[in-house]
């Protein structure tokens, strides 16, 4: 006989100050009401990370080899969105403090989610068999399980977390003091950054910007003894020389004491702001660039 594994519950957790934690699956069409658009500031001590799991709603008992299966078939369709343990990933929500799957009664909601997707939000529907999606259901509602008798919080930043900030004031940071409407423009480059960066990458787009698509090399004015000028993206520098490309690609280094060098560098103007951000202003322009979606 295979060893079985039991899920006990006792009901849907209440959360304080009517918070729900965890978004999980559901995340994906619904936005946050307390989010940095809305004006609204939550108290930092109410952080999702900070407060139980929601408990699975009926006990439901899976055996070990089907939570195996599951597992693997998890971290092949799921695992890159929402990690390969279902606690977050990439893009996708920890499924750990979903209230979906909390409520989910022996996959009612949890087949029903991946048959159906939510393709507006970035979650394509899935053609597998009811076993496969059982499968994934019970090794969801076994991690929900493990996951909630370990102490401490969770590896992953939900949006949530960092709706700390005033949309209203980080636009007047954004356009004034911040200067960053010199080189950006929310009906420009920024339009719509919002959806496609989320939470943390946002954040993380916004202080130090990388990834696809990638922001625009630096590229070197040489002025020569001559007097003539050489626009061209620079390839290296260091105390002595400096190295571009010519059109061709080609490796041209001129000697800095032999020319006058300007370095132009898109990105450089984040790295200064590093050194200015208050904590404030940094999460009122984050709350800002939220909103632009």
């Amino acid at each position: 006989m295979r060893a079985k594994r039991t899920i006990t519950v006792l009901g849907p957790a209440l959360l304080a100050g009517g918070w729900i934690v965890a978004q999980g699956m559901s995340a994906y069409a619904q936005g946050n009401a307390s989010g940095p658009g809305s004006g609204v500031r939550r108290n930092p001590s109410q952080s999702p990370a900070a407060l139980p799991r929601p408990k699975t709603a009926i006990p439901q008992t899976y055996s070990a080899a089907q939570v195996q299966t599951g597992e693997l078939r998890f971290a092949a369709q799921c695992g890159f969105c929402h990690g390969r343990d279902a606690a977050g990933g990439e893009s996708g929500p920890d499924l750990t403090r979903s209230e979906l799957v909390a409520q989910d009664r022996r996959g009612d909601k949890i087949k029903h989610l991946l048959r159906t997707g939510r393709v507006d939000a970035g979650m394509p529907a899935f053609d597998l068999s009811d076993a496969e999606m059982d499968s994934i259901g019970a090794f969801i509602h076994a991690q929900m399980e493990k996951l909630a008798a370990l102490s401490g919080g969770r590896r992953s930043v939900q949006p949530a977390d960092l709706a700390t900030g005033n949309a209203a004031d980080g636009r007047a940071y954004f356009n004034g003091a911040g200067g960053c409407s010199g080189c950006h423009s929310a009906t420009g480059d920024l339009a719509g950054i919002a959806t496609r960066y989320r939470g943390l990458a946002l954040l993380q787009r916004m202080l130090y910007p990388g990834g696809r698509p990638a922001p625009k090399p630096p590229k070197a004015i040489v002025t020569l003894a001559s007097g003539q000028t050489v626009v061209a993206p620079l390839d290296a520098q260091d105390e002595f020389t400096v190295t571009v490309l010519d059109p061709s690609g080609a490796r041209q280094t001129y000697q800095r004491d032999a020319v006058n060098v300007k370095i132009e560098n898109p990105i450089s103007a984040h790295f200064a702001q590093l050194g200015k951000y208050s904590d404030s202003a940094m999460h009122n322009v984050f709350a800002y660039l939220d909103t632009l979606k």
